[in-house]
């Protein structure tokens, strides 16, 4: 009723504007001096259309709204009830209409028009655009699943234009799939076939639309798989007195429980010589055992154990004795007597008999001492303090050796010197 009304007032009007227009008045009819540009303004601002009238005189000038057929303001009047629109102008030439806290239903066509018969009349289009918003019902929310599975994960996101949707890890890792890696996935729907531990973690939803501000959702990504145990070294040596630190990693997801063991079954507790670490990193255990001081009662097999409620898993390391580092053998620099010392007052028959015969006491020349008693070296040195071939010829004693003798003697020393080193 108020909007019937207000159109026989603006009728009224122009009819009395026509009825007082002579023909000198023709040259002086108002115009438009511009088109209305249309206006693009975000949910919640305030927009604005201009009208620019020429020669307007006693006219008057009305917007409305054009899908409506709505007059929504006449001259400085505002008609409508709705109290978000607004009038103004400028020295009567230029005429805004304000709309306040704008609307999607304020999206459309406006129309500026001037009283004169006919009437004369140009449109404007205000488009409304809305930031991007993420829906919480359809998309998905944080998920667990088992290693090997399917998985499909969704993002329902609103706005105007319609938003683009990207799926991104939050700690800007590559996304594993099927042909490769990739940084970002496009599209509302990602879907993962055969899902592994390496795709576990947090992911970001993220729409835009061009209209800030930019939003984005938090997706959690668990998969669960039964423990597993990667060993590098599962024969280590050592030798006594050494400190020592077996290593064994460990991937679990729920958290595993990770110790170790000795061959018999015994846990090996925090204390004393050893002292086992853990090392956490997501799903990735990194399990040491430092034994500070290798003893003859270390060496064996040590099992690191990996524990969760899918399952668990054990590697075993065995650890082995090496020698210790030994002190080298000296050289020794032998000097045998010349030619000359040989005994030349026996004849031909006498060496000829004594290789023959060599007799009890020669016998025993280069007989090489047992030096692994220290009482029986004493005893058969008679006291000296010096290592010495013993025996002696048979008949007349002689000062002199042969040259042969005394260097076979020499060498017997030094393979024993050698083998009781070593």
């Amino acid at each position: 009723m108020a909007r019937l009304l207000a159109l026989r007032v603006y009728l009224g009007l122009a009819a009395a504007a026509a009825a007082t227009l002579t023909a000198s008045d023709v040259s002086d009819i108002p115009k438009f001096g511009d088109v209305i540009n249309n206006v693009t303004a975000s949910v919640g601002r305030e927009a604005t259309l201009a009208c620019v009238v020429e020669d307007l005189s006693t006219y008057k000038v009305a917007w409305l709204r054009v899908d409506t057929q709505t007059i929504l303001t006449i001259a400085s009047h505002v008609i409508t009830k709705n109290h978000r629109i607004g009038v103004t102008h400028s020295d009567h030439r230029t005429w805004y209409l304000h709309i306040r806290d704008v609307r999607e239903l304020d999206r459309g066509w406006y129309m500026c028009q001037i009283n004169t018969d006919p009437m004369k009349s140009q449109v404007g289009y205000l488009e409304v655009v809305v930031p991007p918003d993420i829906l919480d019902y359809p998309t998905s929310t944080d998920m667990v699943v088992r290693e090997g599975t399917n998985v499909t994960l969704r993002c329902a996101a609103t706005g105007s234009p319609q938003p683009t949707v990207t799926w991104r890890r939050e700690g800007g890792e590559n996304i594993p799939l099927g042909t490769g890696q990739e940084a970002s996935v496009e599209g509302p729907v990602f879907s993962i076939m055969r899902v592994n531990r390496l795709h576990m973690g947090a992911y970001l939803c993220i729409a835009s639309n061009g209209v800030p501000p930019t939003v984005s959702k938090r997706i959690m990504l668990i998969v669960h798989f039964p423990p597993m145990i990667w060993i590098q070294n599962q024969l280590v040596g050592a030798h006594e007195g050494q400190q020592m630190t077996l290593e064994c990693h460990s991937e679990a997801y729920p958290k595993s429980i990770n110790y170790w063991t000795r061959d018999r079954g015994e846990i090996i507790v925090q204390g004393g010589k050893y002292e086992p670490i853990l090392l956490d990193n997501a799903y990735k255990v990194h399990m040491k055992l430092t034994i500070k001081s290798v003893a003859p009662s270390d060496f064996g097999s040590y099992k690191c154990v990996s524990k969760n409620s899918l399952g668990d898993t054990d590697g075993s390391i065995k650890l082995y004795r090496i020698p210790s580092p030994s002190t080298p053998v000296r050289q020794l620099t032998i000097t045998t007597p010349s030619s000359s010392s040989i005994d030349h007052d026996k004849s031909s028959k006498e060496h000829q008999s004594d290789r023959d015969d060599p007799g009890p006491y020669q016998r025993e020349i280069n007989e090489v001492l047992d030096l692994s008693d220290p009482e029986k070296v004493t005893r058969e040195r008679g006291g000296a303090t010096d290592l010495k071939l013993r025996g002696r010829h048979r008949g007349k004693p002689s000062t002199q050796s042969s040259a042969s003798d005394i260097s076979l003697g020499y060498l017997a020393i030094i393979i024993a010197s050698a083998s009781a080193a070593w």
